[in-house]
């Protein structure tokens, strides 16, 4: 049986004009690998409505999960949520629990709870939260969706409540090779092993250090024995 299959969806100007490094998928991408569910696509969009009521139902419906980054805030362009909602065709407004959590937080941190502020109380009907303990402002769950702040430490602390709910697959492996040659010294031997292992996928990754070219083949699969029969193998080619 496959592994369950996800989506992230990161949602932001700032990221598409280069101001912020987004770093939230490479972290999804090593938590998910653990819980065995594959990580197939990503998608960035602006902060513009139509882009992200799109990509969320067409997301939806393609993966078994998916992880929304950025937008839930209290700006203007915080717009993440509402359009979450639209793309299911939900009513969102100030929730009382939500509410209820943001007005104890500011209230113990000495700040103004104020209008935009309580912005972020704003969930879609029928929405589970999903728990904040860095900022206390909470994400929500929808169906198969994920909705989680853009803020690193935030979706961090996010995605480790959300995803001991979440039924995983077999963790996916992998081993690296070293090699002190160029890709295409090895793609022959290297297409010829993807034939005898079709279950395992091998990645070619080419560098150069000291003025000398290598090659990185990385080997991933669910079976140990086949990923370390293939770096056997593989060891064996380049040897000979």
């Amino acid at each position: 049986m496959p592994n369950p299959s996800a989506a992230m969806l990161v949602v932001g100007d700032e990221i598409l004009s280069g101001r912020t490094r987004d770093s939230n998928m490479h972290h999804l991408a090593m938590t998910l690998v653990e819980a065995g569910i594959d990580l197939v696509e990503v998608r960035i969009v602006p902060d513009d409505p139509d882009a992200i009521i799109n990509a969320v139902r067409a997301l939806s419906e393609s993966c078994d999960h998916v992880f929304t980054s950025g937008g839930i805030g209290p700006t203007h362009d915080d717009i993440t949520a509402e359009n979450v909602a639209r793309a299911f065709d939900l009513p969102i407004a100030i929730r009382g629990d939500a509410y209820g959590i943001l007005e104890t937080h500011y209230a113990a941190a000495g700040l103004d709870f104020n209008e935009a502020r309580k912005r972020m109380a704003r969930i879609p009907d029928g929405a589970r939260l999903i728990e904040n303990p860095v900022s206390a402002a909470p994400g929500f769950i929808i169906r198969n969706v994920h909705v989680m702040a853009g803020v690193p430490t935030v979706f961090k602390a996010m995605l480790a409540n959300v995803l001991p709910g979440l039924a995983g697959g077999e963790k996916v492996l992998s081993e690296t090779l070293r090699l002190e040659c160029g890709e295409g010294d090895i793609a022959c031997q290297l297409g010829k092993l993807a034939e005898k292992y079709p279950d395992l996928s091998f990645g070619s990754y080419p560098f150069r250090e000291n003025g000398c070219y290598g090659t990185n083949i990385v080997v991933r699969g669910k079976s140990a024995d086949q990923v370390e029969g293939a770096i056997d193998d593989l060891k064996t080619v380049v040897m000979n």
